[in-house]
């Protein structure tokens, strides 16, 4: 064992080697005999972690466990599972937890990573799918268990989405003008119900502009993946609009390929450095420019909401929006659709025997003075 005095604050640290491996930690103490117990209560700590593990090794660092974990469950998981996976380890579990001895979390660990991840402004579902990455690790080593009870996810807002109004759908368009790549992306999506990964990884072989189809490649569900939609005369125009960028398509290539620092979003691309093999990994900073320009408040998202609530006020049938949109049940649709109170208030007019009166003051106040003429 080796006690070294450090800092201004006169802080102990201990350091020793556990198998084959040298731990260095501090005290938090200024006295020696503190830390001459810290670190013999260490070394008892790791000694019964040790024990308890049907592989006789140190416990692993958070990062090793994680990406172990990851590897084992990649064969089994869905694209779009794998992709929140993956970016929830790389992006924040790792840089905060990756170093952190498996044995050592704890619910006040996790609540500070918590805490953290709120201040970054993280909403209640990213950080639950965090939390459940980081669940998923610890049972796999049996080390939830003890946890679990102290642990509290976060509380989720009701709220599924949000049908933009047809103000806010030409605000966002009107936005999304002086970018040519945004303006074909969001009209896709408000005119075909796709997702924002199923657009990213659509193919031209897969667009048929002369019969107006669009086929769906991979997407979230079975009944998402391969369903033809027919291309309105919106959706039709983007694309035919999008496609003069390229001369030289080929079907292998992607409608929306790879382009960092090509400037796809300007009217003269730098083709020399567009992959047309790999799709587009982002639009993200062009997309936040565009809904503040709009003074909108909404999710990438909230464009399939749009798209499946103006199919619902149609009143095309659940078979046709559910086959247009991908869903496999009656319950989902409810979850996407949000009839707006104009398409509403329509609906219930249509049934009225009398035509609507204005809600006017003049009006009103013709109602006010008739009553109060009435004899009592």
């Amino acid at each position: 064992m080796a006690l070294k005095r450090r800092g201004k604050a006169g802080i102990w640290w201990y350091s020793f080697k556990f198998s084959g491996r040298r731990i260095h930690e501090s005290s938090k103490s200024t006295s020696r005999t503190v830390a001459r117990e810290a670190e013999k209560a260490r070394r008892r700590q790791l000694e019964e972690s040790f024990n308890q593990l049907t592989r006789r090794t140190l416990p692993p660092p958070f990062g090793k466990a994680a990406a172990d974990w990851y590897e084992s469950v990649k064969p089994h998981l869905a694209e779009r599972t794998k992709a929140i996976y993956g970016d929830a380890l790389r992006l924040h579990l790792n840089p905060a937890l990756g170093s952190l001895l498996l044995c050592d979390m704890d619910a006040a660990r996790i609540a500070s990573y918590q805490a953290r991840r709120k201040a970054e402004k993280a909403s209640a579902r990213t950080l639950n799918k965090e939390l459940q990455v980081l669940r998923m690790i610890l049972k796999r080593h049996k080390l939830w268990g003890n946890l679990q009870g102290d642990v509290k996810f976060e509380r989720e807002s009701d709220e599924v989405g949000k049908a933009l109004t047809a103000e806010e759908e030409s605000a966002l368009l009107a936005a999304c003008d002086s970018n040519p790549l945004l303006r074909a992306v969001v009209t896709l999506a408000l005119n075909t119900t796709m997702r924002d990964h199923e657009i990213k990884r659509l193919g031209w072989r897969q667009v048929d502009l002369f019969e107006r189809l669009l086929t769906v490649g991979k997407s979230k569900t079975d009944a998402g993946t391969g369903r033809v939609i027919p291309l309105n005369a919106d959706a039709t125009r983007a694309l035919a609009g999008w496609v003069e960028h390229f001369p030289e398509r080929k079907p292998a290539h992607h409608v929306f390929p790879a382009c960092e620092n090509a400037r796809i979003d300007t009217e003269n691309p730098d083709y020399s450095k567009i992959d047309p093999l790999r799709p587009i990994k982002s639009w993200r900073t062009a997309w936040r420019n565009a809904r503040k320009a709009a003074g909108l408040n909404i999710r990438f998202h909230d464009l399939r909401h749009t798209a499946i609530t103006k199919l619902a006020e149609t009143q095309a049938s659940d078979q046709t929006i559910m086959s247009i949109a991908g869903h496999v049940s009656k319950k989902m649709l409810e979850h996407y659709s949000h009839i707006r109170m104009a398409a509403k208030r329509a609906a219930v007019d249509a049934i009225s025997t009398r035509q609507p009166e204005p809600a006017c003051e003049e009006t009103r106040d013709q109602g006010d003075s008739a009553a109060l003429a009435r004899p009592m």
